[in-house]
């Protein structure tokens, strides 16, 4: 059994976000288990940078500039997401 102390009845995007982003040694069958029961939605993968923007803004400001680059980076691939 795993109990998940920081459960959110939050978007299943931003969950699968922050997996990505502080890693998941399975995340693969996470992610099966998400279309198995619940299919995520065409695109899901490029709104990933999108989902990581606030998280990754906490810990630049929480943590320093070494947030700072992939902060940088998540806001220019959602710009480009967004299409500007």
């Amino acid at each position: 059994m795993l109990i998940d102390p920081a459960a959110h009845g939050g978007h299943r995007e931003t969950d699968l976000a922050m997996l990505e982003l502080f890693g998941c040694p399975y995340r693969e069958s996470v992610v099966d288990g998400y279309q198995s029961v619940h299919p995520l939605r065409d695109g899901w993968q490029a709104r990933i940078p999108l989902h990581q923007l606030h998280p990754l803004a906490v810990h630049a400001a929480g943590h320093g500039a070494a947030y700072g680059r992939a902060l940088h980076d998540a806001a220019l691939q959602t710009i480009r997401l967004a299409g500007h």
